[in-house]
């Protein structure tokens, strides 16, 4: 038990909806998706045609990743969609299968976007005969953005929410109860967006690049590390809640394979020698 705070912060009055245009309407949650493509294939466009990172020429041009951005948001959306009801709320969706494709009912899963995105990066590359283990280092680099911007709309919407705290940067959430709870939406903002972004960026500007699956590796290994420790703080889903023993959860289990498939990466990419301009 904890003792209530003398006072929490209010929670910020932001309509979910920016603009509501007769049966249409445009959320704040869409605009984050939005954005963090848009901003992202920019970022990975002067990425691709910056050679100096590379050690080279980039083994992937900027306009190849023009047509490569359209596979991977569909890679995201659905694979979010398909991993939310898969890995969280499997019984509830086999009996309405149809509520599966309401994507505007919310329900979206970073690892199953994940999992999507690397499945339409491989399918294109393969296609096109473009180097995917690169291609997944430029994607790494920018996705900390849309995690980011992806969060804070988490926030807006009131969803999410932390565990019950007597912190005094607490709030009490709209739809949580009339418990104080950790802004954890807004941990994650800081962590798995802000935090990862900086690190990533250091690294690129230190030659990671030049060695093929750095940055992918770094970035799904500290991305685990952030997800299972914000997890702490993190109320579980009301479907699901804790897992084995009454402390694990779906989030801390899905983030577990990330630790060791992000620092195979890495030393995979340790062990295969760098790019050069030659190579390149």
């Amino acid at each position: 038990m904890f003792a209530p705070p003398l006072f929490v912060l209010p929670f910020p009055s932001i309509d979910p909806v920016l603009i509501e245009l007769g049966p249409f309407a445009i959320r704040w949650y869409a605009l984050a998706y939005i954005a963090g493509l848009l901003f992202g294939w920019w970022m990975a466009k002067k990425l691709c045609a910056t050679p100096a990172l590379w050690g080279g020429r980039s083994p992937i041009k900027p306009e190849e990743f023009d047509d490569a951005i359209v596979w991977i948001a569909l890679g995201v959306i659905l694979g979010g969609r398909i991993g939310y009801v898969l890995f969280y709320n499997l019984p509830y969706y086999a009996e309405h299968p149809w509520e599966a494709l309401t994507l505007w009912h919310g329900g979206m899963a970073f690892h199953g976007g994940f999992l999507g995105s690397i499945l339409a990066m491989y399918l294109f590359c393969r296609r096109h005969g473009l180097a995917f283990v690169s291609m997944l280092d430029i994607a790494a680099s920018v996705v900390p953005v849309g995690l980011f911007l992806g969060r804070l709309a988490n926030f807006i919407n009131g969803e999410l929410w932390g565990r019950p705290t007597d912190v005094a940067w607490a709030f009490v959430f709209p739809h949580g109860g009339p418990e104080p709870r950790h802004p954890s939406q807004l941990y994650e903002a800081g962590l798995e967006g802000l935090t990862i972004f900086i690190v990533l960026q250091i690294a690129i500007r230190a030659g990671a690049l030049k060695r093929p699956g750095t940055v992918a590796g770094l970035f799904v290994f500290l991305y685990g590390c952030a997800r299972i420790f914000v997890e702490f703080f993190r109320e579980p889903d009301a479907q699901l809640g804790y897992l084995y023993g009454g402390w694990l959860t779906m989030g801390m289990l899905l983030s577990l394979p990330m630790l060791a498939l992000g620092a195979w990466l890495m030393l995979r990419a340790r062990r295969r020698p760098a790019l050069s301009a030659d190579a390149a």
